[in-house]
Formats: C-alpha cells, structure tokens, sequence
C-alpha cells in the first residue's frame, strides 16, 4: 500500500472516530490493552530480532531503549487502560457567550484529525501515540526506525486487530517504508496529514521542522541543567543529580549538564564524584564520565570538557560540569545552551528558587526535584506523544487536550449582519 492510500485510509478513519462516543472509545481503548498483553509472545519474538540486528550498530544504552520485556509490555498496556479514566477533551466546551442581538458563540474542543508521528528506536511510542490519537479522537500514521521496525509492526497489528470489531482498524497505521523517503512522504503529504510529531533526536527534529510542508510540533531534545546553589542542601542535591543522569540516561529529561555555584564546588563535586563513578563502580555499574571545565577539572579530574560538551545531548552515562560564579552565571549559562526542555535548581532558599522558576525560560522548571518527572505519566496526563519545547499550540508533556485543536460554534435565529 502505498503512503497516500494508506493517508487516505487514515483521513476516513478519523472522520468516523471524531464523533465516537466516549464509552466506545473507552472500550476499545481496553480492547488495545488486552490485544497487547495477549500478543506479548509474537511481539517479544520481534523485538528480539530488531534488538539482535541492531547490536552492530547502537550503543548498550540505546538497545536498552529499544528492548523489550514482559514487564514493559504490561507497563505498555497499563499505559493504555490509565487513557480510560482520563477526561475525554472532544467536544468539550471552552467558553461562550451571548452577544446583545442574541447571537451565541461558543468554542469546543476538537481532534486534530491525522496525526503523524515519526520516531527512532522506542516502541513503546508506538502503543503510547496510538492510544492517546485515539482517545483524542484522532487517526496516527506512524513511522518508526529501522531498528524497531519489526516490533512496531508487530504492536501495531495487534492493536489494529482490537480495533476490528469497532470498524476502526484504520485509526492506527504505520507506513510500510522506514526509510528517509517514507519521513519525507510524511512531512509533505499536504491535505492529508493534519500535523506532524518528530519524536527523536536533533537532527530528525530538525528536519522535520525546517523540511515539512505540514503542520510540525517540535519536540524536545533534551539539554536537561541541574543548578546546585550555594544555598543547597548538598545531600539533597547529590541524589537528584544522580536520579536524573542515571535512572535512564538515554531519554530526553535526563540531565546533561549540572552547574555548581562557586562557594560549594570544594565540597560538592568530590561528593558528585564519589556517587556517579567510585560508587556505581564499585558496584559493577557503569560509571558516568564527567567532563568538566578548568575549575571543576581541578578538584575532581575527568574528562576536560570543550564548548560542545554543554551543546550535547548525550543520552548516555556522561554528564558536562561547570563551576560557576553565581545563581545569575547559572542563569545565564542556561539561557544560552538550553533547548527548552527542563531545567533545575537546588537551593533552600525560596527568593534565589523564585528568581530561577521567573527567568528561566523553559517547558518545565524544577525547584529541588529531578528532571526526569518531565514525563506525561508523572504530570498526571496518561502517556504521553511526546515532550514539547516550542510555544505554540502546546508545550511541555503533550496529553490528550495538547492534541486537540478548537473550532466555533455560532448558533443564531435568522441573524444577519448589517
């Protein structure tokens, strides 16, 4: 099937689910959930392929993302079933009101209609966008990497087997050709596609932004900042650096850098030493690799860092250092490498904590908190269809209501307009 057909096929989709009925909705939603945990073997078979291809070519922690396991496909489709319980945004009224003639306006909420994701080597966006296009009352158009082509084709077969019953199947598609041409097909299939979701990293963002004739929402790379203060609890702050560089290094609210006022690096970094690389060595886990600037290469050795260093998102166990003079040297630092993504600071004090949440400038800013609760499921919107860093139509974790749009609804008695 070609892309057209298939965009084609998607459009008519999206036509019938825009006024599906919530419970019907909600019931094939489960349906989903069900199809995915009761496909489990066929997709696990698949991936296990995908992960053994992939091995020549991506690093140990970019096959942890691209791996699955009977934990994370149950967590997959709970991801689903939470879609459930959550408020359905079609239809919903946003505000009207009565002019003086009687004539009444009102605006709702509607689907975006067909919505295109293209994303690298995570499956699990595979089942997250589909389910969250489809409560939102919107067709997907998926196209994965070649990496988990295999265990996307999979997901999406058993998902568009739970839609049969409901006359729906062709709500979740996914394109045949994960190749570049098959990215570019979406990025300008005009009057077909409503909006385009990049999900990966820089340089597919940046194609997508820059090269798509459709609609694109750009999604975050993540140069994730963690500031500790002069005023920070050094404790506190050494378990939140740690959470949110090694938890997962290889997703996008992962922290990149972590800059460190002055007063404290004596103390501080030797403890940030000690917790990332003596103590994970120790105990036979990878320890991170510190690349540190000329202050902090002093103290605690490492890797010395270059400028690109703090313009790199690494998604693996290496993190960028910088010492700096003060709570505005952070600011600034920040202002000029951040990509939008998430930001903390680490401080007891709540005026230099104000100050940071007011100036800087990004979707989500942390006060004594890890970066890695930048997530759709931690803010409470279910899964989520991604991490938005532009200002636009949506920013932050992307649920159900960030992929609506809102229409008009004006309701007279033989008005005219004089």
């Amino acid at each position: 099937m070609t892309t057209t057909e298939l965009l084609t096929r998607a459009k008519a989709a999206s036509v019938a689910l825009a006024i599906c009925p919530t419970e019907t909705k909600n019931r094939a939603l489960a349906a989903m959930a069900d199809a995915l945990t009761g496909a489990a073997p066929r997709i696990l078979r698949a991936n296990d392929e995908d992960v053994c291809a992939a091995r020549s070519t991506l690093s140990e922690v970019m096959i942890d993302r691209l791996r699955l396991n009977e934990a994370r496909l149950s967590a997959m489709a709970d991801g689903i079933r939470a879609l459930i319980n959550l408020h359905d945004p079609v239809g919903e009224p946003l505000d009207e009101h009565v002019r003086a003639d009687g004539l009444r306006i009102r605006r709702v909420r509607v689907p975006l209609g067909v919505v295109g994701i293209i994303y690298e080597s995570r499956p699990n966006v595979t089942s997250d966008a589909a389910a969250l296009c489809f409560k939102s009352g919107n067709a997907c158009v998926l196209k994965c990497g070649k990496e988990a082509a295999r265990t996307s084709r999979a997901i999406v077969d058993a998902l568009r087997d739970a839609l049969a019953p409901f006359a729906l199947s062709d709500a979740v598609c996914i394109l045949e050709d994960n190749t570049r041409r098959g990215a570019e097909e979406l990025m300008h299939a005009t009057g077909l596609l409503d909006a385009l979701i990049p999900r990966g990293g820089a340089g597919l963002i940046r194609a997508c932004v820059e090269g798509a004739t459709v609609p694109c929402i750009e999604t975050g790379t993540g140069i994730c900042h963690i500031y500790v203060d002069r005023e920070a609890d050094l404790s506190v702050a050494r378990s939140i650096v740690n959470n949110a560089k090694t938890s997962r290094p290889s997703v996008c609210n992962a922290a990149e850098v972590c800059l460190v006022h002055r007063a404290v690096a004596d103390t501080f970094l030797p403890m940030l030493k000690q917790v990332l690389c003596d103590e994970r060595q120790a105990q036979g886990l990878p320890p991170v690799e510190l690349r540190t600037d000329a202050y902090a290469h002093a103290i605690i050795g490492g890797t010395a860092a270059s400028e690109e260093d703090f313009d790199t998102e690494f998604l693996d166990y290496i993190l960028a250092v910088r010492v700096v003079d003060g709570l505005s040297g952070a600011i600034d630092h920040i202002r000029r490498h951040s990509t939008h993504h998430s930001e903390a600071i680490v401080t007891r004090d709540r005026a230099r904590a104000a100050r940071f949440t007011d100036e800087v400038d990004s979707a989500a800013v942390y006060v004594n908190a890890s970066t890695r609760f930048t997530d759709g499921g931690e803010f409470g919107l279910g899964c989520e269809i991604g991490i938005s860093t532009q200002k636009l139509h949506a920013r932050g974790p992307m649920g159900l209501c960030a992929l609506t749009s809102y229409k008009y609804i004006i309701e007279g008695d033989g008005h005219i307009r004089t």
